[in-house]
């Protein structure tokens, strides 16, 4: 959890990325000259932009482990790491449907091509979403409680869900490779749909980040009894219930979603910044 490490484990992940998108690269050609046949039906192996969905992966590696990192720093920074991630899977969605995209005079017409023009205005609104919200969860540090003594013993709760993490992870990561490897073998035509590789590991992934989101939010209740930050805390919780509810509907329903999730978090962080404001120029 501390910063060395942190700088150790990005430089570990680039170098990773690099190596995946070289060797996705060799497998698209390998495929694609007959040298190798056993994966030439997988959507991933059929274009060389589709290689770019393997360096994306590994940043999203990343970005779980900075969720983890910054979850008993700041609860704001935690929760734009959810957003983050969600919108990285999303972008990295694109590039593969960039590689299936038909240009024809007919875009409209074609599901493909209409649910890339989706995605990519949704990528583009959660880029503005994000930053938005980032700008609000810096606001609230002028503002903190002035209990100093119980922010500490809450981080150091925090710091515990967070080391908890840690395993947790990383042993849904194996399970899922493992999983996913084996139905690889098998047969490729259950594992080759699309949707149910982008969803691989993160729909658990934010089942669980709904429970940790509520333990943060029921402990948060032994060391404040302020309504503004009670509530606050229980808007992240739906954000991320409307995150997870994601992964179980696709097209447009599915990006409908997200963006309702950064937006719903967007605004309970504007009215929780304003109630504070409120109520310090009311101390004053």
């Amino acid at each position: 959890m501390s910063e060395k490490t942190k700088k150790k484990i990005e430089k570990v992940i680039l170098y990773v990325a690099l190596l995946g998108f070289i060797v996705h690269l060799g497998l698209i050609y390998l495929s694609k000259f007959n040298v190798i046949t056993f994966v030439s039906e997988l959507d991933l192996l059929t274009n060389p932009i589709s290689a770019i969905y393997t360096p994306f992966s590994f940043i999203l590696v990343y970005e779980v482990y900075l969720l983890i990192y910054y979850l008993p720093k700041s609860f704001t920074t935690y929760i734009t790491k959810q957003y983050e991630i969600i919108t990285l899977i999303l972008i990295r969605k694109l590039f593969k449907d960039l590689s299936e995209i038909k240009l024809t005079s007919n875009w409209f017409e074609i599901k493909g091509d209409l649910q890339f023009t989706y995605d990519i205005l949704a990528s583009i609104i959660l880029f503005y979403l994000i930053f938005q919200f980032q700008k609000q969860g810096k606001i609230k540090i002028k503002y903190k409680d002035r209990i100093v003594d119980r922010i500490d013993r809450f981080i150091e709760r925090k710091k515990l869900i967070a080391i908890f993490l840690v395993p947790t992870f990383f042993i849904m990561a194996i399970i899922t490779l493992i999983t996913w490897s084996a139905g690889l073998s098998n047969t490729s035509n259950t594992i080759s749909g699309f949707e149910t590789i982008n969803n691989l590991f993160f729909d658990e992934f934010f089942t669980v980040l709904i429970l940790v989101d509520v333990v943060i939010l029921l402990v948060s209740f032994f060391y404040t009894d302020k309504f503004h930050k009670i509530i606050r805390n229980s808007g992240f919780v739906v954000s991320t219930i409307l995150i997870r509810m994601s992964f179980g509907v696709s097209g447009l329903v599915s990006t409908i979603l997200i963006i309702a999730a950064v937006l719903f978090g967007l605004t309970i962080i504007l009215i929780h910044n304003k109630y504070e404001n409120s109520l310090n120029d009311i101390s004053d």
